[in-house]
C-alpha cells in the first residue's frame, strides 16, 4: 500500500514538474491560452498530491505504530523527495519569471491611477 501511494505521489510529482516546463515555455512564448488551460489541470494535480501525502503521512504513522521498520520504504521516499525538490525549484524558476511582469503591470496601473487623481480610467465629460 505504501509502495502504491509513492508511486503515484512520484507520478503527479512528474506531471507537475512537465505541467511547469510547459507553462514556462508558454510564457516565454506569449501563448496565454495554454497556461490558462492548463491551471486546472495543475490545481487538481495539486489537490492530489496534498492528499496522497496525507495518506502517505498515516500510512507510515500505522505501520510504525504495529512495529513494522518503515525503513524499508526509505528509497522511494528518499526519490520522492528529490523529485518533490525538483518541482519546487522549476516552480521558483516560473515565479521568477512570472512575478516580474506581474509587478511591471502593478506599475503601470498605479502609474495611470496616479495620473487620473486616483482612478483606473478618467471619464471625460
Amino acid at each position: 500500500m505504501i509502495e502504491n501511494t509513492v508511486l503515484k505521489l512520484k507520478d503527479i510529482t512528474r506531471e507537475l514538474h512537465e505541467a511547469i516546463i510547459s507553462d514556462i515555455e508558454d510564457v516565454r512564448e506569449a501563448n496565454h491560452e495554454s497556461l490558462i488551460n492548463r491551471n486546472e489541470v495543475k490545481l487538481t494535480l495539486m489537490e492530489n498530491l496534498t492528499s496522497l501525502k496525507q495518506s502517505l503521512n498515516t500510512e507510515l504513522s500505522n505501520e510504525y505504530k504495529k512495529g513494522i521498520d518503515i525503513t524499508v520504504y526509505k528509497k522511494g521516499i528518499d526519490e520522492l523527495e528529490v523529485k518533490l525538490k525538483d518541482l519546487y525549484y522549476a516552480n521558483g524558476k516560473l515565479a521568477s519569471i512570472v512575478l516580474p511582469v506581474k509587478e511591471m503591470y502593478k506599475e503601470i496601473i498605479d502609474d495611470i491611477t496616479k495620473q487620473n487623481g486616483g482612478s483606473l480610467i478618467e471619464v471625460m465629460a
